[in-house]
Protein backbone atom coordinates (compact mmCIF):
# COMPACT_ATOMS: atom_id res chain seq x y z
CA UNK A 1 0.00 0.00 0.00
CA UNK A 2 1.31 3.37 -0.90
CA UNK A 3 0.90 5.67 2.01
CA UNK A 4 3.20 8.45 1.12
CA UNK A 5 0.74 9.61 -1.88
CA UNK A 6 -1.95 9.48 0.90
CA UNK A 7 0.38 11.41 3.38
CA UNK A 8 1.28 13.71 0.34
CA UNK A 9 -2.71 14.44 -0.18
CA UNK A 10 -2.93 15.43 3.11
CA UNK A 11 -0.22 17.21 3.52
CA UNK A 12 -1.39 18.89 0.36
CA UNK A 13 -4.84 19.59 1.84
CA UNK A 14 -3.41 21.20 5.04
CA UNK A 15 -1.78 23.19 2.81
CA UNK A 16 -4.73 24.37 1.04
CA UNK A 17 -6.79 24.91 4.44
CA UNK A 18 -3.92 27.20 5.19
CA UNK A 19 -4.07 29.12 2.18
CA UNK A 20 -7.70 29.64 1.54
CA UNK A 21 -7.91 30.78 5.62
CA UNK A 22 -5.17 33.23 4.91
CA UNK A 23 -6.57 34.53 1.93
CA UNK A 24 -9.97 34.65 2.83
CA UNK A 25 -9.24 37.40 5.98
CA UNK A 26 -8.52 40.16 3.36
CA UNK A 27 -11.97 39.42 1.28
CA UNK A 28 -15.10 40.65 1.10
CA UNK A 29 -18.21 38.50 2.65
CA UNK A 30 -19.10 37.96 -1.03
CA UNK A 31 -16.04 36.76 -1.86
CA UNK A 32 -16.04 34.72 1.79
CA UNK A 33 -19.55 33.37 0.92
CA UNK A 34 -18.56 32.22 -3.19
CA UNK A 35 -15.13 30.48 -1.32
CA UNK A 36 -17.74 29.40 1.35
CA UNK A 37 -19.97 27.87 -1.16
CA UNK A 38 -17.34 26.05 -2.66
CA UNK A 39 -15.68 24.48 0.32
CA UNK A 40 -19.29 23.17 1.20
CA UNK A 41 -19.52 21.61 -2.18
CA UNK A 42 -16.10 19.68 -2.00
CA UNK A 43 -16.67 18.84 2.20
CA UNK A 44 -20.18 17.52 0.88
CA UNK A 45 -18.58 15.60 -1.72
CA UNK A 46 -15.82 14.21 0.76
CA UNK A 47 -19.04 13.30 3.19
CA UNK A 48 -21.05 11.51 0.81
CA UNK A 49 -17.81 9.19 -0.41
CA UNK A 50 -16.72 8.77 3.49
CA UNK A 51 -20.77 7.58 3.83
CA UNK A 52 -19.96 5.37 1.29
CA UNK A 53 -16.73 4.03 2.62
CA UNK A 54 -18.18 3.67 6.33
CA UNK A 55 -21.09 1.67 4.76
CA UNK A 56 -18.39 -0.38 2.89
CA UNK A 57 -16.25 -1.16 5.84
CA UNK A 58 -19.47 -1.72 8.09
CA UNK A 59 -20.40 -4.75 5.73
CA UNK A 60 -17.10 -5.96 5.60
CA UNK A 61 -16.80 -5.28 9.90
CA UNK A 62 -13.38 -4.19 9.28
CA UNK A 63 -12.77 -0.88 10.75
CA UNK A 64 -13.69 1.22 13.52
CA UNK A 65 -12.29 4.41 11.25
CA UNK A 66 -15.27 3.76 8.81
CA UNK A 67 -17.44 4.76 11.75
CA UNK A 68 -15.42 7.60 12.71
CA UNK A 69 -15.54 8.66 8.94
CA UNK A 70 -19.51 8.59 8.99
CA UNK A 71 -19.78 10.78 12.65
CA UNK A 72 -17.61 13.50 10.87
CA UNK A 73 -19.10 13.50 7.86
CA UNK A 74 -22.02 14.37 10.48
CA UNK A 75 -20.35 17.10 11.87
CA UNK A 76 -19.76 18.36 8.64
CA UNK A 77 -23.94 18.67 8.36
CA UNK A 78 -24.12 20.35 11.87
CA UNK A 79 -21.91 22.81 10.78
CA UNK A 80 -23.65 23.45 7.28
CA UNK A 81 -27.27 23.84 9.26
CA UNK A 82 -25.15 26.67 11.36
CA UNK A 83 -23.93 28.32 8.53
CA UNK A 84 -27.15 28.50 7.09
CA UNK A 85 -28.74 29.85 10.16
CA UNK A 86 -26.06 32.27 10.48
CA UNK A 87 -27.49 34.19 7.31
CA UNK A 88 -30.40 34.70 9.35
CA UNK A 89 -28.91 36.53 12.15
CA UNK A 90 -29.72 40.18 12.79
CA UNK A 91 -28.76 40.60 16.16
CA UNK A 92 -25.20 42.16 16.54
CA UNK A 93 -24.88 40.26 20.22
CA UNK A 94 -25.90 37.37 19.25
CA UNK A 95 -24.18 37.17 16.13
CA UNK A 96 -20.66 37.98 17.66
CA UNK A 97 -21.46 35.24 20.16
CA UNK A 98 -22.06 32.79 16.85
CA UNK A 99 -18.85 34.04 15.83
CA UNK A 100 -17.24 33.34 18.80
CA UNK A 101 -18.72 29.57 18.93
CA UNK A 102 -17.59 29.61 15.18
CA UNK A 103 -14.02 29.97 16.23
CA UNK A 104 -13.98 28.02 18.97
CA UNK A 105 -15.11 25.16 16.43
CA UNK A 106 -12.65 26.12 13.87
CA UNK A 107 -10.06 25.73 16.86
CA UNK A 108 -11.29 22.08 18.15
CA UNK A 109 -11.44 20.94 14.56
CA UNK A 110 -8.05 22.19 13.92
CA UNK A 111 -6.98 20.52 16.76
CA UNK A 112 -8.79 17.24 16.01
CA UNK A 113 -7.23 16.85 12.58
CA UNK A 114 -3.94 17.24 14.61
CA UNK A 115 -5.29 14.56 16.68
CA UNK A 116 -6.22 12.81 13.36
CA UNK A 117 -2.73 12.95 11.75
CA UNK A 118 -1.40 11.99 14.72
CA UNK A 119 -3.28 8.85 14.67
CA UNK A 120 -2.80 8.19 11.31
CA UNK A 121 0.62 8.49 11.56
CA UNK A 122 0.70 5.22 14.19
CA UNK A 123 -2.14 3.49 12.08
CA UNK A 124 0.19 3.62 8.79
CA UNK A 125 3.59 2.50 10.63
CA UNK A 126 1.80 -0.18 12.42
CA UNK A 127 0.46 -1.34 9.02
CA UNK A 128 4.03 -1.23 7.29
CA UNK A 129 5.29 -3.25 10.81
CA UNK A 130 2.24 -5.90 10.25
CA UNK A 131 3.30 -6.37 6.57
CA UNK A 132 6.67 -6.72 7.63
CA UNK A 133 6.11 -9.28 9.86
CA UNK A 134 3.36 -11.20 7.89
CA UNK A 135 6.50 -11.05 5.15
CA UNK A 136 9.22 -12.15 7.46
CA UNK A 137 6.65 -15.60 8.62
CA UNK A 138 6.24 -16.02 4.90
CA UNK A 139 10.31 -16.58 4.22
CA UNK A 140 10.65 -18.81 7.49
Amino acid sequence: MDFSTQLDDLQQRAADAKTSAQAAVSESRDQLRQRIDQAKVEVDDKATQARQDAHAAADDARSKWAQLKADTAAKLDDLQARIDKRNDQVDANLAASDADWAEDDAAAAIDYAAWTVDNARLAVLDAIDARAYADELATT
